[in-house]
């Protein structure tokens, strides 16, 4: 399962990639709005910041299929052919996303909620479709199950895309798609350190630490004997 920052601050890019080889980013409007600083200027230090393997995905903001090609072209353009462009399963949206596909463009279905749409954003060319986790549970639906459906309906219809499961409010909803086999998930800073960060672990490697000093004062403590 590849695991993305779903975040635009470079700061707290560069420290989970201190930490762990996360396999690339995930902005969107929203978190770019976060940062208050021109759009394009955050996502050419992201990509300039982040290996060359790792992915970098934005979004198109345009409203109709021929907007959306124009504006992908320009994304292209100033952040390099390997960008995801994230495309909203809108009618015009799935129409961008053939069109796009048909030129070997990277493709990220986005806002997907259910997973008929996900399905049929597959069809039309995109290499990963994003179910909201978080979204959907708060409008009453199972957001895990979502991106287990769409997994699934993938799969059983040999299609080449893949789950890439956004919003999360917690470390086990990650766990849950994990186990199940998940194409990706993508996640803030807070939910990704608690990954890996387990209070018994810490506990533990102090404890080590301070017995391993103890035996070295005593060893000591023989020889001077």
């Amino acid at each position: 399962m590849l695991v993305l920052i779903d975040h635009a601050n470079i700061d707290e890019i560069r420290k989970l990639y201190d930490s762990f080889p996360y396999d690339g980013v995930t902005t969107n409007p929203s978190i770019l709005l976060k940062e208050h600083q021109n759009i394009f200027h955050v996502l050419k230090e992201i990509r300039s910041f982040i290996p060359k393997e790792s992915m970098l995905h934005a979004q198109l903001i345009s409203d109709t299929a021929e907007k959306m090609v124009d504006e992908a072209h320009f994304m292209l353009r100033e952040l390099g052919d390997d960008l995801f462009v994230k495309v909203p399963v809108t009618p015009e949206g799935l129409r961008a996303i053939r069109l796009l596909k048909k030129e070997g463009i990277n493709i990220t279905a986005t806002v997907v909620y259910n997973a008929m749409q996900a399905f049929m954003a597959a069809k039309a060319g995109a290499r990963f479709a994003a179910p909201y986790i978080n979204r959907l549970d708060n409008m009453g639906a199972d957001g895990i199950q979502v991106a287990k459906d769409i997994h699934d309906i993938f799969r059983i219809h040999n299609l080449e895309a893949q789950v890439i499961a956004a919003s999360f409010r917690n470390s086990h909803q990650v766990l849950s798609l994990c186990k199940y086999g998940v194409g990706a998930v993508t996640a803030g800073p807070d939910v990704l350190r608690a990954l890996t960060y387990h209070d018994a672990t810490m506990c533990a490697d102090e404890n080590f630490g301070q017995d391993f000093l103890a035996l070295v004062n005593e060893v000591e403590g023989t020889h001077l004997k």
